[in-house]
């Protein structure tokens, strides 16, 4: 199969770090630290993803004042691109490059599961990762 046509349910990092909306920076950092990632979904209560901040979101506050108590919810990134499981590396490429983003949420198929619950992660890293191994 070719690596554009290979779906992402079959080279997603499956499941999701998170971190709450009411988490501070200094705890997303922890998170991000801890589990050797550059990117963590932000969450509601109801687990439902809101956002996401990367180690670049984190960089862009560091001294600025009470920095580390800042909600983890005011430097998310908000958007967030609805991807199935079932689309294509080639879809997801396109997606990142339009958008400039270099991550994507995984989201289960409507109807299986909570759609707006994150079941996967998939980074540029990732793609070039699989185009190396082809």
């Amino acid at each position: 199969m070719r690596l554009e046509n290979k779906l992402l349910r079959d080279v997603m990092t499956r499941g999701v770090v998170t971190v709450p909306m009411d988490a501070t920076v200094k705890e997303a950092a922890t998170m991000l630290s801890r589990q050797g990632l550059s990117a963590v979904a932000v969450i509601s209560e109801d687990g439902e993803a809101m956002g996401v901040i990367s180690d670049m979101d984190i960089l862009k506050v560091i001294g600025k004042d009470d920095w580390e108590n800042m909600p983890a919810e005011s430097i998310m990134t908000p958007r967030i691109e609805i991807v199935k499981p079932t689309s294509t590396i080639a879809e997801a490429a396109r997606i990142m490059r339009e958008k400039h983003i270099h991550r994507l949420l995984i989201f289960s198929e409507r109807g299986v599961g909570a759609s707006q619950r994150p079941i996967g992660i998939l980074s540029a890293s990732d793609i070039v990762r699989e185009a190396a191994r082809d």
